[in-house]
C-alpha cells in the first residue's frame, strides 16, 4: 500500500470506499462538493447552511441524503488533516494522483483556500481555552525575618480559563526576582 502524507500510517477502508464513490462523481459534481465543503471549512460556524447545501446538492444530483452526509465525513477528513500536518498542495497532488479521479480539482480547491482554512483552524484552535479574567499583584518585600529576603519583588497571577461551561481558576505562585 502507498504511503500518505495526510494520514499516519494505511488509510481505512473506509475511506478508501467513500474515495472511490466520489470518483463516480461528474466532474461538476464533484466541483460544486467540494466548493460546498470548502465553504464549511472556511466558515464551521455556518453549518446549518453547510446542512441546506448538502440536502439541496442531493435532491439535485438524485442522492440519498444520509449516504452524501458519510461521503462528506471522509471529505472534510482530508483536508483537515493536510491542514493539520501542515500539507501543501504538491503534497497532497502526491498523495491523490492515484487515489482521485479529479484530484487536480481537489487540490487547486485546497490551495486556494489554504490560507482560510488556516485562520478559520487558528480561530477554533485559540477559543478551546479562552482567557476569561485575570488579576495579578505586584510587590516588593519590605521586611522579613530574613535580610536577603528584604527588596526582593514578586508577582502573583489568578487567572479564570473558559473550559466548557464553566470557568477554571489557575494561580501561579509566587515568582521572586532577587535585587542585585
Amino acid at each position: 500500500m502507498t504511503t500518505f502524507h495526510f494520514i499516519d500510517g494505511d488509510p481505512p477502508e473506509s475511506l478508501l470506499t467513500d474515495v472511490q464513490t466520489m470518483n463516480k462523481f461528474e466532474t461538476e459534481q464533484f466541483e460544486e462538493l467540494l466548493q460546498i465543503i470548502f465553504n464549511f471549512l472556511n466558515e464551521p460556524n455556518k453549518s446549518s447552511h453547510f446542512l441546506e447545501d448538502l440536502e439541496t446538492f442531493a435532491k439535485k444530483n438524485g442522492l440519498n441524503a444520509a449516504a452524501l452526509k458519510g461521503l462528506i465525513k471522509t471529505a472534510i477528513h482530508v483536508p483537515n488533516s493536510a491542514l493539520k500536518r501542515n500539507l501543501n498542495a504538491s503534497q497532497l497532488r502526491e498523495d491523490f494522483v492515484n487515489l482521485v479521479k479529479d484530484y487536480l480539482t481537489l487540490c487547486t480547491k485546497y490551495e486556494c483556500n489554504l490560507v482560510n482554512l488556516s485562520k478559520s483552524a487558528l480561530s477554533q484552535t485559540l477559543t478551546v481555552n479562552q482567557l476569561v479574567d485575570m488579576e495579578w499583584k505586584f510587590g516588593v518585600t519590605a521586611a522579613s525575618s530574613e535580610m536577603d529576603k528584604v527588596g526582593n519583588t514578586f508577582l502573583q497571577l489568578k487567572m479564570a480559563v473558559k473550559k466548557g461551561n464553566k470557568n477554571e481558576h489557575f494561580y501561579m505562585g509566587k515568582c521572586r526576582y532577587k535585587r542585585n
